[in-house]
C-alpha cells in the first residue's frame, strides 16, 4: 500500500474488529506482540481466539500493514507502518483456553493480563504491564512502562520495571509466600494485608524506604524491595 495521507490520531479501539482461532496443541503458549496495546484472558474455548483491530495512516510510505499467526506455540502478532510520516496502532484481544501458560514478549504496546490461575510471564520494550485477579506465580518485566497488579493472589510475585514505578496490590485477605521487586527508575508501592508478619527487605540507593508492616525476620514470607533512583513504601493494604 502506498499512501500520502493523514494526519491526525490513530484510533485502534474505534476501528473494524477483525477475528481469527488458532488450534492450540500444547498446555503453553508464547505470545510475540509487536506495536500493538495487548489484552489476555483465559476463556472456555478450544482454540486460541484473537480479535484484532488497526487503525493509522502515514505519508510517503506504506501500512499500516498487519499480520498473526501460530507456529510452534507462538503466536506471533505485528501492527507495521513504514513512512517518512506515520501513527499506528493496533489492538488485540487473545482469549487462552484455560488452564494454559502465558508467556509474553512486547515490543511496543501495553499489556494486559487478567484471571488467569496459571503461571504468567511478561516482558515489555516499551508498554504498562498490568495483571488483573491472578492466581498463578508472576514474572513481569518492562523497560519503559509501570508495572501494576492488583488483586492477586499469586503466591510468588516477580516484578522489575528500568523506567516506571512498581505497584503491587494483593487481593484482599492474601499473602504472598515471596514478592521480589526491583526498578531502576522508580518507585516501588507494595500493599500487603493486615494482621501479617513478613521478612522485609527495603532499599532505596536515591530516594526513601518506608516499611509500615510488621517485619518479623523469621517470617516465611518475604517481601523485597529495591530502587536505584526512587522511593520505596512498604504498607498496610487499605
Amino acid at each position: 500500500m502506498f499512501a500520502l495521507a493523514g494526519c491526525g490520531s490513530a484510533d485502534a479501539q474505534a476501528a473494524p474488529e477483525e477475528r481469527k482461532s488458532f488450534a492450540l496443541d500444547a498446555k503453553s503458549l508464547h505470545i510475540d506482540s509487536d506495536n500493538s496495546a495487548l489484552e489476555i484472558v483465559p476463556a472456555d474455548v478450544k482454540a486460541v481466539e484473537v480479535t484484532r483491530q488497526v487503525d493509522g495512516w502515514v505519508v510517503l510510505g506504506s501500512g499500516p500493514e498487519k499480520s498473526w499467526r501460530l507456529e510452534g506455540g507462538t503466536l506471533k502478532l505485528r501492527v507495521t507502518c513504514d513512512a517518512v510520516a506515520s501513527e499506528c496502532e493496533g489492538r488485540h484481544v487473545v482469549k487462552v483456553p484455560r488452564g494454559v501458560r502465558v508467556t509474553v514478549d512486547s515490543g511496543h504496546g501495553d499489556v494486559t493480563a487478567s484471571g488467569f490461575g496459571t503461571p504468567v510471564k511478561i516482558r515489555a520494550d516499551n508498554g504498562n504491564v498490568t495483571v488483573r485477579g491472578t492466581g498463578g506465580p508472576l514474572d513481569l518485566a518492562t523497560d519503559n512502562g509501570d508495572l501494576v497488579t492488583d488483586g492477586v493472589t499469586a503466591g510468588t510475585v516477580k516484578a522489575r520495571a528500568d523506567n516506571g514505578d512498581i505497584r503491587i496490590a494483593l487481593k484482599a485477605g492474601t499473602a504472598a509466600d515471596r514478592i521480589e521487586t526491583f526498578n531502576d527508575n522508580g518507585d516501588i508501592t507494595i500493599g500487603l494485608p493486615r494482621a501479617k508478619t513478613y521478612a522485609v527487605t527495603a532499599a532505596a540507593d536515591n530516594g526513601s524506604a518506608k516499611v509500615e508492616v510488621p517485619d518479623d525476620k523469621a517470617s516465611t514470607r518475604v517481601v523485597t524491595a529495591r530502587s536505584d533512583n526512587g522511593d520505596v513504601d512498604i504498607r498496610n493494604a487499605e
